[in-house]
């Protein structure tokens, strides 16, 4: 067999298996739209006569008078973060090194299905769900998306949270795993309170962004580590004897 005939036969599977993997992925995403969908009526129609639903609507409010002049360009940072073209940039960035480091396309497929499977899933939420932005002075362009849920918290705990779960995948250190989970916990916490300092969203969106992406990247995570690698059901564990620190 020819060198072109093999980079074909190569290139064939892989693209069988992700048709596989997206086809596998969808009843869940479908089902996780669902449960956003629920949340979203129950926060937008049921919560606002609430005690919870009047104190959502206060958080941005009251934030608004302890804004510093000194402060915003942190929260502005701290935003950037998990803004589209910085998650676009690092999920590519994310994948080649993966792919370039393993040898393989598993760890690269983790980032960017947990990144596009929640883009997706938010964007078809906010479809369904239109809730106004908070009525306050905002520090950033609101983008023609509904408030609900937040997408930049979302986008966080997918992204960040699956390079922190390779980490751990991948070293036998438990310093190294320690320091990764709560370095990558900790961003989606401050960008989902940066959203809410700079009147962007309520607390009950960034909660629930989180919601959605602790969801999401639980799915993906849970999949593909269970997945048959390679046609073979050892593979996937022979492949983890491989470490990025020893």
């Amino acid at each position: 067999m020819t060198a072109a005939r093999v980079f074909e036969s190569v290139r064939s599977q892989s693209l069988r298996s992700i048709a596989r993997d997206v086809a596998w992925l969808l009843i869940p995403a479908a089902c996780l739209v669902a449960v956003m969908v629920g949340l979203g009526h129950l926060v937008t129609e049921m919560l606002p006569s609430t005690a919870i639903g009047k104190w959502d609507a206060e958080v941005p409010r009251r934030l608004v008078e302890y804004r510093q002049q000194e402060g915003v360009s942190e929260s502005k940072l701290i935003t950037s973060l998990s803004e589209t073209p910085t998650i676009v940039a690092l999920t590519a960035l994310a994948a080649a090194v993966f792919r370039w480091k393993f040898g393989r396309w598993r760890e690269s497929l983790v980032v960017i299905y947990a990144v596009v499977g929640e883009t997706s899933i938010f964007m078809a939420t906010t479809l369904l769900i239109d809730r106004p932005r908070p009525n306050v002075p905002k520090l950033d362009a609101a983008p023609p998306t509904s408030s609900f849920p937040s997408g930049h918290t979302a986008a966080a705990v997918c992204f960040y949270g699956a390079i922190a779960a390779i980490i751990i995948w991948h070293t036998r250190h438990r310093w190294i795993k320690v320091v990764a989970v709560v370095v990558c916990a900790a961003v989606p916490l401050t960008i989902g309170g940066s959203r809410v300092y700079r009147g962007m969203h309520y607390p009950t969106d960034v909660l629930v962004g989180g919601l959605l992406g602790a969801i999401w990247l639980t799915v993906v995570l849970v999949y593909v580590r269970t997945h048959d690698a390679g046609g073979r059901r050892d593979a996937a564990v022979d492949a983890d004897r491989r470490v990025v620190i020893r």
